[in-house]
C-alpha cells in the first residue's frame, strides 16, 4: 500500500487511524485535533498530497472536503470515502475532484461500538467507479485487517442498505427513544432486540439522519414500515 492521508478524526476516523497505522505510512488531518497517539497530525495540504486519501467526514461535508483537498491531490490519486450511503457521496466526489482522480466508495459495516473487540470478521463494501480496480485495496483489507470484503455498485449498495441499515436503525432508534425500564426477566428475542438498539444508541443524530435521508431508497421503505405499523395497530384495535 502506498502512503495514505486520512481526512477527519471523528469517532470513525480515530477508529480507522488506530487500525491502519500499524500497517501503513499514515498521516491525518482534522482542524479540531492537534495531536493523536496513533498517527501524526499534519496540515490539510500534506495529508491530501498523498497518493491515497481517505475522507472520514460526514456525508454532508464530503463536497466541501473534496473542494478543499482538490488543489493538493497528486495526479491519479485514489480517493476513498467511508460514508454509510454511496450514490450521493460518490456523485459529489466526481463533481468536485479533479479529472483523473480515481474514486473508490467504501462502507465499513461497523463502527467503534461494533468493532470494540477488533475488526476481524467485520464486513466492508467497496463500490469502485467504472475503470477503478479495487483489487489492491481489497487484498489489504482481507489479508491485513481480516475484513470480509464485498464488491458492489453504488445503487445496489444503497438499495441493500435501505433495509439492512436504514430500517434497522429506525427500529432501534424507536426502541431507544421509548426509554424502557430494565426488565427483571426477559426472552431471547427481547435480548437480541435490545442488543441491536444498544449497538446504535451511541451513534450521533448526524449519522442517523445521513442513513435515513441521504439514501435515496430509504424513504420508500420507511413509508412502507409505518404503513405496516399503522395497519397492525388498526388490526389490534
Amino acid at each position: 500500500m502506498p502512503p495514505v492521508g486520512l481526512i477527519g478524526l471523528g469517532a470513525f476516523g480515530r477508529l480507522a487511524a488506530t487500525h491502519l497505522s500499524p500497517h501503513l505510512d499514515l498521516v491525518a488531518h482534522d482542524p479540531a485535533v492537534a495531536e493523536l497517539d496513533s498517527v501524526a497530525c499534519v496540515s490539510l495540504a500534506e495529508a491530501a498530497s498523498r497518493p491515497v486519501v481517505i475522507l472520514a467526514v460526514p456525508v454532508q461535508l464530503i463536497a466541501e472536503a473534496c473542494q478543499q483537498i482538490a488543489p493538493h491531490l497528486p495526479e491519479g490519486a485514489l480517493v476513498l470515502d467511508v460514508a454509510s450511503v454511496k450514490l450521493k457521496p460518490m456523485a459529489a466526489m466526481r463533481a468536485h475532484l479533479p479529472a483523473g482522480t480515481r474514486i473508490l466508495g467504501t462502507h465499513p459495516l461497523f463502527g467503534p461500538q461494533s468493532a470494540a473487540d477488533g475488526l476481524g470478521g467485520q464486513s466492508i463494501v467497496l463500490c469502485p467507479e467504472p475503470g477503478v480496480d479495487p483489487a489492491c485495496i481489497a487484498d489489504f483489507l482481507r489479508d491485513d485487517l481480516r475484513l470480509d470484503v464485498h464488491i458492489s455498485d453504488a445503487d445496489t449498495h444503497d438499495r441493500t442498505m435501505a433495509s439492512v441499515q436504514a430500517l434497522t436503525h429506525l427500529v432501534s432508534k424507536v426502541i431507544t427513544d421509548l426509554d424502557l425500564p430494565a426488565a427483571p426477566y426477559t426472552t431471547r428475542s427481547y435480548d437480541l432486540l435490545k442488543q441491536a438498539a444498544d449497538l446504535v444508541a451511541g451513534d450521533s443524530d448526524e449519522l442517523f439522519r445521513a442513513i435515513e435521508r441521504h439514501n435515496p431508497h430509504a424513504g420508500e421503505l420507511r413509508e412502507r414500515f409505518f404503513r405496516a405499523a399503522r395497519a397492525l395497530d388498526e388490526r389490534l384495535e
